[in-house]
């Protein structure tokens, strides 16, 4: 089914191809049994690839990024798909619907995605509601993020809005900073301006019982010396670790035809053009903090291949998209047999710096 609606994408448009998986697995989710199912159809299980990162035990590190399940509304079924984790969002404070349609392509002479969705979100409340029942033996990270009105003067009431109010209900929090296609002027890029977004969150964090990892998500489009200051400002505060990276709006030499670009517009590209970069940033960041640090690499992981290349630069886990798009709901599973006949040791200490 999910091959189909792939192959379907080009006449019904990559956006309801999408929402369509999505509500498939909203019912399969509803079915009696079907998560158990899902499980033993599509889950690894092996010793060599759990991780320990952030004090949490993870069952494999191959996790889901934000994008997919926008509003927490299936992240139980995806779990079920075998990943080791699944990051919800960006989840804003109010509900917003994004730019105009349409605004996903897929680029599949380049294995890409083209978007320019900006941040679409129910909200808030319909998160929550969604987020809080119960789900034992599932991580659950959250991507935060300010609404698109908000001026960038106001953005840390935004993000401490919603990190406050799902606290309790998640198990690590992302702070996006790396706005690359809702308004492209917003990209805090200075310590003053991460600072002023991080610093609430961690006054916060610090009187409450539980202890919630928080990381900074950072675009692959800012200079080296950028990805430099991001690391210093991980190693200089309490942030427990940087998510790297996310779509990119500089991708160049593209197999698709130009016709074709210029038909369809700007917009940010995820997938196979941007395994390089991403790779290129964890690596970076993990010398930076000469390796004590934890470093989720995303970004153009495609392939086995991809995974541990970008494990072997630093990155403690991975989180995939676009290939999970392009491979079905088997991928993870594939990755992790893939690393089952080359078992990767990655660079999973932490520290709890509260």
């Amino acid at each position: 089914m999910f091959k189909l609606l792939g192959l379907l994408s080009p006449l019904i448009g990559a956006e309801r191809a999408h929402n369509a998986a999505v509500g498939l697995l909203r019912i399969l989710g509803y079915m009696p049994g079907m998560k158990w199912l899902l499980d033993k159809l599509y889950a690894v299980e092996h010793p060599s690839l759990e991780r320990e990162v952030f004090g949490m035990k993870f069952r494999n590190p191959i996790g889901l990024a934000a994008g997919f399940d926008r509003n927490g509304e299936i992240f139980p079924v995806l779990d079920s798909l075998g990943f080791g984790f699944v990051e919800i969002g960006t989840v804003t404070p109010r509900a917003q619907q994004g730019n105009p349609k349409p605004r996903i392509f897929r680029l599949p002479k380049d294995k890409a995605i083209l978007n320019r969705i900006g941040i679409t979100s129910r909200g808030l409340e319909a998160v929550l509601a969604n987020v809080r029942h119960e789900h034992p033996n599932i991580i659950l990270g959250c991507n935060i993020g300010k609404n698109t009105i908000t001026p960038p003067a106001e953005a840390a009431n935004d993000y401490l809005r919603v990190f406050r109010n799902l606290y309790q209900y998640v198990d690590y929090f992302t702070v996006n900073v790396s706005y690359n296609t809702t308004h492209k002027h917003y990209v805090p890029r200075t310590r003053e301006s991460i600072m002023e977004i991080i610093e609430p969150l961690f006054d916060f964090r610090r009187g409450q019982n539980q202890y919630r990892p928080i990381l900074l998500k950072i675009s692959p489009d800012i200079s080296d010396e950028e990805v430099d200051l991001m690391a210093d400002i991980m190693v200089d505060t309490p942030l427990d670790g940087i998510v790297a990276t996310n779509a990119t709006t500089n991708a160049t030499e593209l197999q698709t035809p130009q016709q074709t670009l210029h038909h369809i517009g700007y917009g940010a590209v995820s997938g196979g053009p941007l395994t390089q970069r991403a790779i290129e940033v964890v690596a970076r960041v993990h010398r930076r903090c000469n390796g004590t640090y934890p470093i989720i690499g995303v970004g153009g992981l495609m392939s086995g291949e991809d995974v541990k290349a970008m494990l072997a630069a630093g990155a403690s886990l991975v989180q995939v998209y676009t290939g999970f798009v392009y491979n079905g709901p088997g991928f993870a599973g594939d990755l992790c047999r893939t690393l089952i006949e080359e078992p990767q040791s990655a660079d999973t200490t932490t520290d709890n710096k509260e």
